[in-house]
């Protein structure tokens, strides 16, 4: 032991109380706009059908067309993996867990379309496939074949179709409740959002909902979807996308780019629309920084060249919807939208190799962390954060398993949860 240092200080004691008093209003503000991310299940992506389409065996037929696909197209792990470009040591378990998923859980997040995907019908019409696609979703998750979660995107809040909106909603919740209530992965889409009063006439409309059928308050959320350039540029130049997650009022859930819809709106011709033009890279950029330590997530577009016809074209829209996944997963957006049953086999590939390939590098980071081992990398507790959702991400979409992850980590899924987990102070980990 060296010499104890003494200690002295200048300044009195209510300095620092001051300073905290004058602090004290930023800090519950901070509090409020940033509670961190919710630590739950993100979906890797949005599957939506038409309201007249939906039926009970929808979601297994999804996945059965997925499984046709590939026995048609890339019946074994090494052609699959030939025609992606998936390493030769991941082919194998690549292959093995999209099957897998497949067969199991095809689809994470299903969404209801009575919006583009539907289109102007007879009053009527609607009401009755509303009412129809509240008790389908209620009986999915009572007999067990729901996806984690379901909803429905209703037409959005502009003059012309707000009270077709507002009355398809109403259905469909009030159906939900009708037969039992509303299901744990409820999730509602509210589509061409371009001013935030939209957003506060929605949170209306819910807590009405709400009020109605004496349920909390704030039960229902619901994600924004980005479609307009006005909802990233606002015409006063600020970035209406954060003042529209401040509308939401804590009921947004996610921000979703709408690939077309948006590329149209600023021009893009129909040949150059796609999720990695340089005007989608822009939009979601500003939704990514808006959305930051708020709790709402961020999802891509989907692609619109479908996986069909012979083998050739169908390789060929393979490798696009790949290539577009991963360049996703890289720039941190953890969920995309897909159109066709045969974008499934590559959705899972991109999402599983890019979660088995870095699991080793990923997981021996963490344990190092952990360890205060050190390494060949100095990481940060934020950087620790950052490797624990990703093993944990990996985990909840079957690309990795619990136990491998704490075999090579040391750690039990508690221990990621609270590395990931915002605001935490001190972390006591345990064995697993």
């Amino acid at each position: 032991m060296g010499q104890q240092e003494k200690v002295a200080t200048s300044l009195a004691g209510t300095v620092s109380e001051e300073i905290s008093a004058s602090l004290t209003a930023v800090d519950a503000e901070l509090a409020r706009r940033y509670p961190g991310d919710p630590g739950t299940r993100q979906p890797v992506h949005t599957v939506y059908v038409p309201g007249d389409v939906f039926e009970p065996g929808t979601l297994r037929s999804w996945g059965d067309q997925a499984l046709a696909a590939l026995d048609e197209h890339a019946p074994d792990a090494s052609s699959f993996a030939a025609v992606l470009g998936i390493p030769e040591e991941l082919a194998g378990p690549v292959h093995d867990r999209v099957r897998a998923k497949l067969e199991r859980e095809p689809v994470e997040d299903l969404r209801i379309d009575f919006e583009d995907g539907y289109g102007p019908r007879p009053d009527a019409e609607e009401d009755e496939a509303a009412a129809r696609a509240a008790r389908l979703v209620s009986e999915a998750y009572a007999n067990g074949t729901a996806a984690p979660y379901m909803g429905i995107r209703m037409k959005c809040m502009e003059a012309g179709v707000r009270d077709r909106g507002i009355r398809t909603t109403d259905v469909f919740l009030t159906g939900l409740i009708e037969a039992g209530g509303l299901p744990e992965g409820l999730v509602l889409t509210l589509p061409k959002v371009t001013y935030p009063e939209q957003v506060t006439a929605f949170v209306q409309l819910l807590e009405a909902f709400e009020k109605t059928h004496g349920l909390d308050a704030g039960r229902i959320g619901f994600e924004i979807q980005i479609e307009t350039s006005q909802s990233i540029l606002a015409a006063d130049g600020t970035a209406a996308v954060a003042r529209m997650i401040d509308a939401a009022r804590g009921r947004a859930t996610g921000l979703h780019y709408g690939t077309f819809d948006y590329s149209a709106c600023v021009g893009v011709s129909a040949a150059y629309q796609a999720s990695d033009h340089p005007a989608a890279d822009h939009a979601k950029a500003v939704m990514q920084v808006a959305a930051a330590g708020t709790g709402v997530r961020v999802s891509d577009g989907s692609t619109n060249v479908l996986p069909v016809g012979p083998a050739a074209q169908v390789h060929e829209a393979w490798r696009l919807h790949y290539g577009l996944t991963r360049r996703a997963l890289a720039r941190a957006y953890y969920q995309g939208w897909d159109m066709h049953p045969g974008h499934l086999p590559t959705r899972y590939a991109a999402v599983y190799t890019f979660y088995r390939e870095g699991l080793e590098p990923a997981a021996a980071r963490l344990a190092a962390y952990v360890a205060k081992a050190g390494g060949d990398v100095m990481d940060e507790p934020a950087t620790a954060k950052a490797l624990s959702g990703y093993l944990l991400r990996g985990i909840d979409c079957g690309a990795l398993d619990t136990a491998e992850v704490a075999r090579l980590t040391g750690l039990t899924r508690a221990d990621l949860d609270a590395f990931a987990s915002p605001r935490r102070g001190d972390l006591t980990v345990t064995a697993p």
